[in-house]
């Protein structure tokens, strides 16, 4: 294959994983002002949103499993766009909040993978190439961002009921340029999948298990306010235009933090988890922060630190999770890492953190968001220490 068809590949690439998130923040910010416009409460729409991290403990093993026994990554998110893109035409036509849960749990099951899958398509296509995962996540930053930024003031014309179309539309650009990507190349022995055995060698490592588990205590706030950012900029007295700069303050400046850590950072586990000591640290300075804001300006200048937060455990855990899985298992591997991240906290923090703003309040949600940070910033520094002293290394690690 020539240079011209490559380059092209690379640049189609960036721009799928650009409209991709475009896509996806419609529904992360936008969709909870259409279910509050249409009567829902706090603690439903907790409920609602955490059906998706709940189906995502299913369905991110059961496309992992896929895209490894298929060795196709892009088949399997062009079969999860075109289910997400077929059960959106239905979601923002019903009034019946049984049907609406019902429905709502099949999307989530094609949705809550993609973006796990989506690194793993970047991770395949760039492997033995010069390029770095960084530079190509930064299109999905930006994508995120701009859309955000664009899309409050769409909505706020349009009006709430109209958030589906704008997201048919980014996803059906998505859709198109996936099919423009040229055929992924097989692993080495290819078709391996995830199976007893493998999870038993992946489970035997304690530092592993650790970040996992320690990741879902410092996810859990994050997911809150995911959830919630929308509903409190506007009891704040926000418009649907702040909600749109407050998602595009937490996400513009994750395109320079992915570019940096591509130059910089170490691929030595002792440095990846003391770095994710400081993230949970800043993590909880960010909820304080939020539970002492008094307007939405204040909200939007906080949200500047969701780059250095949610960006550095985001790129570090893909990394991690790379250099602890084996290649073959690389699919599986990223939805696992997934699968806990916004899976498992996704769900506690749906009912958690719609109970506490129903029934507390927002600054009651976000101070609860500061004491798991916390217990998360400790425990990565105790793993720190721990792996300092012993000395901890995986063989492919730098040196």
């Amino acid at each position: 294959m020539d240079s011209y068809p490559v380059k092209s590949a690379f640049t189609t690439l960036r721009w799928y994983t650009f409209f991709i998130y475009g896509t996806m923040v419609i529904f992360t910010s936008f969709f909870q002002l259409y279910l509050q416009d249409i009567g829902m409460t706090q603690s439903e729409i907790g409920a609602l949103m955490a059906i998706g991290p709940f189906i995502s403990l299913f369905a991110n093993p059961f496309w992992g499993y896929l895209g490894d026994r298929l060795q196709n990554v892009r088949l399997v998110l062009l079969l999860m766009m075109t289910g997400t893109l077929l059960i959106v035409q239905i979601v923002f036509h019903l009034n019946d909040y049984v049907v609406m849960y019902i429905v709502m749990a099949c999307f989530f099951f094609f949705q809550t993978p993609m973006f796990a899958q989506s690194s793993t398509l970047i991770l395949n296509y760039i492997d033995g190439t010069p390029y770095k995962f960084g530079g190509f996540r930064l299109y999905g930053s930006l994508g995120w961002a701009l859309t955000a930024v664009c899309a409050g003031p769409i909505i706020d014309y349009l009006g709430v009921p109209r958030i589906g179309n704008v997201f048919t539309m980014l996803l059906l650009v998505a859709i198109a340029l996936m099919l423009m990507l040229p055929a992924q190349a097989k692993q080495p022995g290819g078709g391996a999948v995830m199976n007893l055995t493998a999870l038993k060698q992946i489970g035997s490592n304690l530092y592993f298990i650790g970040f996992i588990v320690l990741g879902v205590l410092v996810s859990i706030p994050n997911m809150m306010n995911s959830t919630f950012l929308s509903l409190y900029v506007i009891e704040l007295g926000g418009s649907k235009s702040m909600v749109g700069w407050a998602v595009f303050a937490s996400s513009i400046f994750e395109a320079a933090l992915f570019l940096l850590f591509d130059r910089f950072l170490k691929r030595k586990v002792s440095f990846m988890i003391g770095w994710l000591a400081l993230v949970s640290l800043l993590f909880t300075l960010r909820w304080l922060l939020m539970a002492e804001a008094v307007s939405p300006l204040q909200v939007i200048f906080i949200q500047l630190l969701h780059a250095v937060t949610f960006g550095g455990y985001f790129y570090v855990g893909t990394q991690l999770t790379m250099m602890f899985v084996p290649n073959a298992f690389r699919s599986s591997g990223q939805a696992l890492y997934t699968m806990t991240w916004s899976g498992v906290s996704g769900v506690v923090a749906g009912f958690l953190g719609g109970w506490l703003f129903q029934n507390f309040g927002s600054e009651q949600m976000y101070l609860a968001g500061v004491a798991l940070s916390l217990l998360g910033a400790i425990g990565f520094a105790f793993m720190w220490l721990n792996i300092r002293r012993t000395d901890y290394r995986l063989p492919d690690e730098d040196i």
